[in-house]
């Protein structure tokens, strides 16, 4: 029997929404992958298209929670960052990074800050300097099109793309520090979706497609990355994992679609976790 890995999942917490920890949480779970949070912070919702929301910022929390985990030696297999509020976090977990990071577990980051050609509202131009110096200490990281061009200081392309317009970006991106670049919302006709992945070690450049389903569905990103990491933990190779996490992600955001729920509340992963579960080869 495999031995328990277990992930550090660093996130904020939006009660209502499906994104952030209440989406990582239960996908690295069920892939049966021990999963620690650190919560950045806590809504009552989600803040895209939503008014209205509670906030509280739990940045003053985070140092005393590394702080007791150090004391108690405990140690992680992969560590996950997602949205971080300010500058301040992005130095609080830079200091994580060099509690815990060890020459066997990984760091894969998700530089969450912005989307279809627009940073979001929170942020200024000056925190994506800041992302930039996180994702130089990362083994994986995960942007979209928006974010690998505030990362990479370019103007955004709004695609379709060529593959050399990709490949190019991820070049770029593993020059930055990271091995591993995995980049989504890749499309080349309106037909297909999804990512293309970059291992800098070997040189491979590899594409996952699913079938585009129109419409823009909030907390996908969160899903995809959960997945990605969970089959990496569980031994696919880059290119393996990334197809899986498009199809869960894809599976997710039809079922969704199907169903005419209000893209406002996330998507329905929870009844496609089976088909994950089966691609993971866990069922």
């Amino acid at each position: 029997m495999k031995g328990l890995k277990r992930v550090a999942a660093i996130h904020d917490i939006s009660g209502f929404g499906k994104c952030s920890l209440t989406v990582a949480l239960p996908i690295i779970s069920a892939a049966g992958i021990e999963t620690t949070i650190l919560p950045t912070a806590v809504l009552s919702t989600h803040t895209g298209g939503i008014e209205g929301y509670t906030y509280r910022d739990l940045t003053e929390d985070m140092a005393p929670i590394t702080a007791h985990w150090k004391s108690l030696n405990i140690r992680f297999d992969a560590i996950y960052t997602g949205f971080l509020g300010s500058f301040e976090q992005l130095n609080l977990v830079t200091k994580f990074f060099e509690e815990f990071k060890t020459p066997n577990n990984l760091i894969l980051v998700d530089p969450v800050m912005a989307d279809n050609g627009q940073l979001y509202s929170i942020f200024t131009p000056e925190f994506a300097i800041g992302m930039r110096n996180l994702c130089e200490k990362a083994d994986i990281i995960v942007p979209n099109l928006t974010e690998a061009a505030l990362l990479l200081g370019e103007d955004y392309n709004p695609g379709p793309y060529t593959k050399e317009y990709i490949e190019s970006t991820m070049k770029k991106l593993s020059a930055l520090g990271p091995e591993k670049v995995v980049l989504t919302g890749v499309f080349f006709d309106d037909e297909e979706l999804g990512a293309a992945t970059y291992d800098a070690k070997t040189g491979e450049v590899a594409y996952e497609f699913e079938k585009r389903v129109p419409g823009y569905y909030h907390g996908t990103g969160d899903v995809f990355g959960s997945a990605l990491l969970s089959a990496i933990l569980n031994g696919f190779s880059l290119r393996e994992a990334a197809g899986i996490a498009v199809r869960f992600t894809t599976a997710a955001i039809r079922r969704t679609a199907e169903e005419g729920t209000d893209i406002r509340f996330g998507v329905n992963f929870e009844q496609s976790i089976p088909g994950f579960l089966q691609d993971l080869k866990i069922l």
